[in-house]
């Protein structure tokens, strides 16, 4: 279902001051849930490492100067003033940054591309394409292939580190609030009392997803802002009370004082400060669901501030409190005053399970994005909410990511060892971010190579310094993230791979046009009443499952529709504009073609709407198209000629929306980029669309397209629309209605040529098998009635 769509294609400049203060306060429990639980273990992971302290207090300080100068150049710069710029369509996130690349380059490796896709609303431009000068980077990257794979492997390394953070993050954050309890504890009772809370709060967390967050999510905002204004106070407090002359700190000669005297172990600790930027690619990530202007807000005048306060107010309570050094104490809890404590613990806990809440939230979406790109097994993915678009949840990742998170808790037992690898995943994600914002600057934003150059160099340098600090606590809990970015990259990888070339081999094995028209001809072949829906990834051609399917069963259904649902670069896709309607052969056939697009953050609908909306569609393209024939045969004859005989082999394209328009490519010899066509968001248009399906989407050129619009259907003739043929072709596809929908789909085995290379076997033969045997099947993915379906055997061999 589409609901509510508009909240992420919400146009910043566009929100009143009121409405900019209603989503930034709402962002709080959303975007800053992670960031704001940090200081809870922030100075506990970085004092960690075998620190010496000093009277001088420069240990204490130096930190303290390393965390206010990372927030304020890496959340408060990088993020919010420039990566929050690099939206797709209001939508932001790593799939949104690879989005913008590729519709500003040609390297996307995504498969059945076509020149109807760039006619989306929201397939947006920098700069129309034919005022687009080619730099070098942009000619470099479209002509090496290899560049193309890198690319996705690095948006694929992001992916990783975010799902391991997603394992880490409610680990490390429920852990570090409940140890609040030590200090009301025996030390015999500590270990039997931290551990089993904390796993039975995640488990409570976990087994509350399927509901959906939308019932208790009213909760999130006032619960970060009560914790924000108690961070606050308490910093305020033990900056008055224990030492006012803390903001001294605040120079930068502190980070090079502290680097100098603790030297190979203060380095070290860099892997424990970078932990107070938890959270912050969130800012980026859930941009679609407010705005820039409301995070910006919330972030510079809330969040921000509350932070520092905190971060300084812990710094003032240390510098007066040397001996919880050799005690190993180094915690929030212990800046807390005896009388608040308790309150303090609640909120914690509270405010850890709503920070842990939105990194589950967004491990959901950014597995369905995965699986957008054909780079992750097929997973069930659920709607939660009836109101608020996108709010997902998928069973198979939530139990495993609560199976993980609690032998994370049980195995480390300490800050130290979940903070050296949460540390890692976060710094990654951010430097992919670093690189990718880097190429969007160049080629989405038209800005020198120079300056590019300068955003990658300078923050690239500042997160590298991080990442090596964390790199080189591998034993010390950093190869946990290592391992589980292997594995899912293999996953991720092996299935990507085999999902190409599986495409390859369709293509290359579809039957003519001609085939599939003479088969009425043939003895013994029948027409059975009902809707016959053949799924396949190609948008032209027969597929080879359905020439299968006619000579084991020597039948195929009175309509015959061939249903293809593909992926486009963009982050939504318009109901309006969802759906392209062709004929396969003449009208008297009854065979019809269906493009379904869908965007990298759609929700795929339920199979009952889905039946209702095409049949619907294929009503209005029966009329469209009998208005377009009109105005054809009433025009310019020695034209209509030269047209028809491209429209019968390659079939006209339209799109069905609420107002009904179509539009016609005509050919031309020349090559060059594709025109650009204007469309609102209550407009939908129709064109014949180029039959170029390479792998990887075509090539560079693309030949010139010559735009001509034909009358609405409301306005056709009379006569055109209440033709006999018309009339009998309606009556027909309302018969079939009646009579039944069978789905039929392809049930794939796949296996490689003799004498492939052992890497190709172990990945085809028994990694893709594995997966596609124990991952939902394709029934599932399209919500496909299992009492409706009929599966055809197909074997690849690759």
């Amino acid at each position: 279902m589409d609901l509510e769509f508009g909240r992420g294609m919400r146009s910043p400049q566009r929100d009143s001051w009121k409405t900019t203060l209603l989503l930034a306060y709402q962002s709080l429990g959303v975007v800053y849930g992670d960031l704001s639980i940090s200081p809870l273990y922030v100075f506990k992971s970085t004092f960690a490492e075998d620190i010496q302290h000093s009277e001088t207090n420069e240990e204490i300080f130096g930190v303290l100067s390393f965390v206010f100068w990372t927030l304020t150049l890496i959340p408060l710069i990088k993020y919010v003033s420039i990566v929050l710029r690099a939206d797709d369509n209001g939508e932001g996130g790593t799939f949104a940054l690879y989005s913008l690349i590729c519709r500003h380059a040609n390297v996307s490796l995504l498969p059945n591309r076509q020149i109807a896709d760039e006619e989306l609303s929201t397939y947006k431009l920098e700069c129309p394409p034919e005022r687009t000068d080619k730099s070098r980077i942009k000619v470099w990257l479209e002509k090496h292939k290899k560049l193309h794979t890198a690319l996705l492997i690095m948006v694929l390394i992001g992916t990783c580190m975010v799902i391991g953070d997603g394992v880490l993050t409610p680990a490390i954050s429920v852990f570090s609030a409940v140890s609040g309890l030590e200090f009301s504890l025996s030390k015999d009772h500590r270990e039997y009392a931290v551990i089993p809370i904390t796993c039975v709060i995640l488990a409570f967390l976990f087994a509350l997803q399927h509901y959906g967050t939308h019932r208790v999510g009213f909760l999130f905002a006032p619960i970060v802002l009560a914790w924000l204004i108690c961070m606050s106070a308490l910093g305020l407090y033990n900056i008055i009370h224990w030492n006012p002359h803390v903001y001294q700190a605040l120079n930068p000669c502190y980070m090079f004082k502290f680097l100098k005297k603790t030297r190979k172990y203060g380095w070290m600790s860099l892997g424990g400060i970078l932990l107070c930027m938890t959270g912050s690619e969130a800012m980026f990530a859930d941009l679609g669901h407010f705005s820039y202007s409301a995070i910006q807000l919330a972030f510079t005048s809330l969040v921000y501030p509350a932070l520092i306060l905190a971060y300084m107010g812990q710094a003032a309570y240390l510098s007066k409190h040397h001996d919880f050094y050799s005690n190993s104490q180094v915690g929030f809890y212990i800046a807390v005053p005896d009388k608040v404590r308790w309150p303090v613990l609640v909120l914690a806990i509270l405010a850890s399970v709503v920070g842990s809440q939105a990194i589950i939230s967004g491990t959901f979406s950014i597995i369905n994005q995965s699986q957008s790109l054909s780079c992750f097994p097929r997973v069930k993915v659920v709607h939660t909410s009836d109101k608020i678009h996108g709010q997902i949840y998928i069973p198979e990742i939530n139990w495993l990511l609560m199976i993980l998170c609690i032998a994370v808790t049980v195995g480390f037992r300490d800050t130290k060892h979940m903070g050296n690898a949460s540390g890692l995943a976060v710094i990654t994600v951010m430097l992919v971010t670093t690189c990718l914002t880097s190429l969007v600057i160049m080629l989405c934003w038209r800005r020198p190579p120079v300056l590019a150059l300068c955003f990658l160099l300078f923050f690239g340098s500042v997160e590298a310094l991080y990442f090596s600090a964390s790199l080189i606590k591998f034993l010390e809990g950093a190869w946990l993230p290592i391992l589980l970015a292997l594995f899912l990259m293999a996953v991720m990888l092996v299935w990507h791979y085999t999902t190409i070339k599986k495409y390859e081999f369709d293509l290359h094995n579809k039957v003519t046009l001609e085939w599939l028209l003479a088969l009425g001809d043939k003895l013994g072949m029948v027409r059975v009443p009902g809707i016959g829906l053949v799924y396949t990834d190609l948008t032209s051609g027969v597929p080879a499952n359905f020439s299968r399917f006619v000579t084991n069963l020597p039948a195929f259904h009175q309509v015959l529709v061939f249903v293809c649902v593909k992926s486009v670069p963009v982050p939504y896709v318009f109901p309006a504009e969802r759906y392209l309607i062709g004929r396969v052969g003449p009208p008297g056939h009854r065979s019809y073609r269906c493009i379904v697009r869908y965007g990298y953050r759609d929700v795929h609908q339920d199979v009952d709407s889905f039946e209702t909306e095409l049949v619907e569609s294929l009503a209005t393209f029966i009329k469209l198209d009998a208005s377009y024939r009109c105005s054809e045969a009433s025009g310019d004859e020695q034209q209509r000629q030269q047209l028809m005989p491209a429209e019968e082999e390659r079939g006209r394209l339209a799109v069905i929306g609420s107002s009904h328009a179509s539009y016609d490519f005509q050919d031309s010899v020349q090559h060059s980029s594709a025109a650009s066509v204007e469309m609102t968001r209550r407009r939908s248009i129709g064109g014949v669309i180029a039959d170029d399906e390479s792998p990887c989407g075509g090539g560079g050129g693309r030949a010139k397209q010559q735009v001509r619009f034909f009358i609405d259907s409301h306005v056709a003739s009379p006569e055109a629309a209440d033709s006999k043929q018309v009339a009998e072709e309606l009556e027909a596809l309302a018969a079939a209605r009646d009579a039944g929908t069978a789905f039929i789909l392809g049930h794939s085995h796949v296996q490689c040529k003799p004498g492939s290379s052992l890497l190709k076997r172990l990945a085809v033969d028994v990694g893709y098998n594995f997966l596609r045997r124990n991952c939902r099947g394709p029934d599932v993915a399209l919500r496909v009635p299992p009492a409706s379906l009929l599966e055809v055997g197909m074997v690849y061999v690759l």
